[in-house]
C-alpha cells in the first residue's frame, strides 16, 4: 500500500517492540524510537516523541542541524562516524557523498492506519525508495517489524548511471540508548566455537570482521550492547546478525557527542561491489534484537524462526551419526551390525559420514568425485539402504559440494574449477582447497552427480560439511577475481536445486563444526552441527551460547563415546546424554563397543527424549543467571508455564560444588509446580537434599523464582534433570 504523501511518521509495534520512524525532511528515514512497546501510541503522542528525540544544536558553532541516526549514515547528513554507504564512480571518483531523498514509501502491515501525518500499525514492512539524480543512484531501503519483536532491514542499491559505480559498503543502523555502556562479543576456533567476550563501550568504533568466506567459529550469534552487567533475564540489550553465510561486518560506535549505534552488513571483497550500469546489488537481511535480557532477546528470535511454515516440526528424529563409530573404515557387516544396535535404543535416522565415494579412504584424496566407490561398495549402498530402512530409519549421507581434493578424478580433469586468485593454489586446509561454484560447469557437475545420487538411493538428509576458509578464493575464468559473495549465493541456490529435486529432503549445515550458522543459512537448511566436539563440559558452553540464535530443534547434540575424540575427557554416559538432552538428540558411538548396560541406559534415555522433545522444541529458553561458573541452570518453559524441564549441571574441575539455593526462571509466580528429578542413569557421587529426596514436592512458582531451590552438592561434570509440573493449588 503506497503511504500518504503528508504522513511523515510510522509507529509499528509487535512483539512488545515499538519502532518510531521519522522521514519529515524527505531524507534517509530517522529512528525516533526503537525499544519498548510504547503506550499511548496515538497520533500526538508520536508527534511529540518525534520533537523530544531530536538532538540538541549548538547554535553557536553549528551550521547544519544536529546529527540525527538515520537508517543510513551518511557523510552528506553530517555524520563523521563510521558511513553506512561507501561508493564511488572510479572512472571519476564522484558520487562518494549521495544526497538520498524519498521519492516513495510504501507499506504491507498486518493492521495499518494513518490518522494526518502518523501513519499506524503492528508488524509489518515499510520499503522507501530513495534516489540521488545526480550521482545516479536509487536506494531501497526495506525494514521489516515481524510479528515477534524481531526488526530486519535491508538495503538494494542500483547504479543508473552510464559508467561503473563501485560499492564498498551497504550497512544499515540503529540506534542505542544512552544507557549501552556493555558490549557481547565472541571469539572462537575449531571444537571451541562461540566464546563470550564483555568489554565497556567507549569511545569510537568496536567492530567484529568475520572474513572466512563463511560465518565463523568465531562469529558472534549477535553482537550484543547493552545496560552494564546485563544477563539472561537483567538489563536492556540490542544486538545486531547479520543474515549471510559468508562475509560480513558487525559494529558498535559511540560517537564524542554520545550518540551510540549499531550496525551491520556484508563485507565486500575488492571489486564484489562493481556495478555496471543498470545493474544493483541487495544487501543481506540485517537483523537487529532487543530485550530486557539475553532470554527476551533470543525469544524474539526463535520464535520468528518457528512461525517461518518451512520450520521444521517440533517431533525431530533421533540420529545417529557413524563418523566416530568407523570414520573412513567403512565395513559392511560392521555398519549393519551398527545399524542394528541403532534401531534396538531407538535411533530413528542412520547417516552415513565421509569415506563413501570414490578414492576416498583418508581426508587426501577423492573429494569432488561423487561417485560410489565400487571397490567399497560393489554393490552401492543398496545393501546398507535397504537394511536401515527395513529396521524403520532413515537413511542420511554425508557430502562437502564446495570443496575439492587435488587428489582427484575431477581436479586432474578441470584444473580450472579450483578457485585461486593467481596461477599458484591457495594455501591448503585440511588438504582441500575450494571448488569454485561460480563457474556455470563446475555447479552443474555437483548438480549432476548429487542429484544422481538422490534419485538412486532412498536418502532424506544430507550433512553438509564445509571444512576450510576461503583463502585468497578466486575464480580463475573471471581473471582471479574474488567469490566469497557469489560462492555463497551459489551454495543456497545447490541446496534448494537439490531439495526441489527431492521433496521432503532435509539439509544439515555443518561447517567444520559450527562455522556456519546464521540467519541466511536457516533459509535453507533445517539443522546445525554447533561443533565437532562432543565433550559434553565443552558442549554446554557452545550449545548455551549457540541457542542465543538458534532454537534447539536446529542444533544437533549428540551423545559421544564415553572418551572424547577431542580433548580426552572421560565423562559418565549420564552427564553426556543430560548435555544432549537440549538440543536435536543425537549419537555418534560405536554401540557395538558398549556393554548392555550401557545400551540399556542409553535407551531409556532416548526414550525420555521422544516423550519431551515436543516441550523442548517448543517452549522458551530460559537460562540461569547466578554468577557462579560452577553450575548453571537451563532450560525451557512451556507457553503456558504449566510445564519447564531445566538441566542443572555442575561443571566446576575439582571436589564438590554447591552454592546454595538457585532461583528457577520463567515460571508463573501464582501457580503451583511439583518438583520432581529425573536421570535415566546412575548418578554417582549425589549428595542428596531433604527436597531432593522427598520425591515430588510441591513449591510455588514465586518460591522457587524469588527464593530458589537448595542445590545437592554435586561433583564436577554431573547433572540432574528438574522437571516442574503446574498443579492444583489445593494439592
Amino acid at each position: 500500500m503506497l503511504v500518504h504523501s503528508d504522513t511523515r511518521l510510522a509507529h509499528l509495534r509487535a512483539g512488545g517492540v515499538s519502532l518510531v520512524l521519522d522521514w519529515s525532511d524527505g531524507r534517509v528515514p530517522v529512528v525516533a524510537h526503537w525499544g519498548a512497546e510504547l503506550t499511548g501510541g496515538d497520533e500526538a503522542s508520536i508527534v511529540a516523541l518525534a520533537r523530544v528525540a531530536q538532538p540538541a544544536v549548538d547554535l553557536a558553532h553549528s551550521p547544519v542541524d544536529a546529527v540525527r541516526s538515520r537508517l543510513l549514515l551518511l557523510e552528506s547528513d553530517g555524520w563523521k562516524g563510521r558511513p553506512g554507504l561507501v561508493g564511488h564512480r572510479p572512472a571519476t571518483g564522484s558520487a562518494w557523498a549521495p544526497v538520498l531523498e524519498i521519492v516513495s514509501v510504501d507499506i504491507d502491515a498486518s493492521v495499518a492506519e494513518q490518522t494526518g501525518s502518523v501513519l499506524s500499525a503492528g508488524s509489518g514492512r515499510l520499503v522507501f525508495g530513495l534516489r540521488d539524480s545526480a550521482a545516479q543512484i536509487e536506494v531501497e531501503l526495506a525494514l521489516e517489524l515481524l510479528p515477534s519483536g524481531l526488526l530486519r532491514a535491508r538495503a538494494r542499491l542500483a547504479n543508473t548511471g552510464e559508467d561503473d559505480y563501485l560499492l564498498g559498503e551497504l550497512a544499515v543502523a540503529m540506534p542505542l540508548p544512552a544507557t549501552a555502556d556493555e558490549v557481547l562479543d565472541f571469539t572462537g576456533r575449531w571444537s571451541r566455537e562461540r566464546i563470550p567476550e564483555r568489554m565497556p563501550l567507549g569511545v569510537n568504533v568496536h567492530m567484529h570482521e568475520s572474513r572466512h568466506g563463511r560465518t565463523g567459529f568465531d562469529s558472534p550469534p549477535m553482537l550484543m550492547c547493552g545496560t552494564a552487567g546485563f544477563g539472561f533475564a537483567r538489563g536492556e540489550v540490542h544486538g545486531v546478525h547479520v543474515g549471510f553465510s559468508g562475509n560480513h561486518r558487525t559494529w558498535v560506535e559511540r560517537v564524542p557527542s554520545g550518540m551510540r549505534v549499531i550496525c551491520g552488513g556484508e563485507l565486500l571483497l575488492p571489486g564484489e561491489g562493481a556495478l555496471a550500469p543498470r545493474a544493483e546489488y541487495e544487501s543481506p537481511w540485517i537483523y537487529f534484537g532487543r530485550g530486557d535480557g539475553l532470554d527476551e532477546a533470543a525469544a524474539q528470535v526463535h520464535a520468528w524462526l518457528r512461525s517461518r511454515p518451512e520450520h521444521p516440526g517440533i517431533l525431530r528424529p533421533v540420529t545417529l551419526n557413524v563418523w566416530e563409530a568407523v570414520y573412513f573404515d567403512h565395513d559392511l557387516d560392521r555398519l549393519i551390525r551398527l545399524a542394528e544396535h541403532a534401531a534396538a535404543v531407538g535411533v530413528e535416522r542412520f547417516v552415513l559420514d565421509d569415506g563413501w565415494f570414490t578414492g576416498r579412504r583418508n581426508d587426501h584424496a577423492g573429494l569432488g568425485d561423487w561417485a560410489v566407490d565400487a571397490d567399497i561398495w560393489p554393490n552401492g549402498l543398496h545393501p546398507l539402504v535397504r537394511r536401515v530402512r527395513e529396521l524403520g530409519m532413515e537413511f542420511g549421507l554425508w557430502v562437502e559440494p564446495e570443496m575439492i581434493n587435488v587428489d582427484s578424478d575431477v581436479a586432474r580433469a578441470h584444473p580450472e574449477w579450483v578457485a585461486a586468485s593467481g596461477a599458484d593454489l591457495p594455501l591448503e586446509w585440511r588438504h582441500q582447497q575450494v571448488l569454485d561454484l561460480t563457474n556455470p560447469d563446475a555447479y552443474a557437475h555437483v548438480l549432476g552427480e548429487l542429484g544422481g545420487i538422490l534419485a538412486e538411493y532412498d536418502i532424506g538428509y544430507l550433512k553438509w560439511d564445509h571444512n576450510r576458509d576461503l583463502i585468497a578464493a578466486g575464480s580463475p575464468v573471471a581473471g582471479g577475481a574474488p567469490i566469497a559473495h557469489a560462492q555463497t549465493l551459489a551454495c543456497y541456490r545447490l541446496m534448494d536445486e537439490l531439495v526441489a529435486r527431492t521433496p521432503g529432503l532435509e539439509i544439515e549445515s555443518c561447517a567444520s563444526g559450527g562455522g556456519r550458522i546464521d540467519l541466511g543459512m536457516v533459509e535453507h537448511v533445517q539443522r546445525f552441527w554447533p561443533s565437532d566436539c562432543i565433550d559434553p563440559v565443552e558442549r554446554q558452553d557452545i550449545m548455551r551460547w549457540t541457542a542465543q540464535l538458534m532454537p534447539y530443534e536446529l542444533l544437533g547434540a549428540h551423545v559421544a563415546s564415553p572418551r572424547s575424540r577431542t580433548t580426552g575427557r572421560v565423562s559418565d554416559l549420564s552427564f553426556r546424554a543430560a548435555t544432549a538432552l537440549f538440543g536435536h538428540f543425537g549419537i555418534e558411538w560405536d554401540l557395538t563397543s558398549a556393554s548392555d548396560e550401557e545400551l540399556a541406559a542409553l535407551g531409556e534415555w532416548v526414550q525420555y527424549h521422544k516423550r519431551h522433545r515436543a516441550l523442548i522444541f517448543s517452549g522458551r529458553l530460559h537460562r540461569s543467571d547466578f554468577d557462579e561458573g560452577a553450575l548453571r541452570l537451563d532450560g525451557v518453559v512451556a507457553a503456558d508455564r504449566s510445564r519447564a524441564p531445566f538441566s542443572l549441571v555442575s561443571l566446576r574441575r575439582g571436589s564438590v560444588a554447591t552454592i546454595g539455593k538457585v532461583p528457577v526462571p520463567g515460571l508463573d509466580p501464582r501457580a503451583s509446580y511439583r518438583v520432581s528429578v529425573h536421570a535415566p542413569g546412575p548418578v554417582t557421587g549425589l549428595i542428596a537434599t531433604p527436597w531432593l529426596q522427598q520425591h515430588g514436592i510441591v513449591v510455588t512458582g514465586s518460591v522457587l523464582t524469588l527464593s530458589g531451590l537448595q542445590v545437592p552438592e554435586m561433583h564436577a561434570e554431573q547433572a540432574l534433570i528438574l522437571e516442574f509440573q503446574e498443579v492444583p493449588a489445593t494439592l
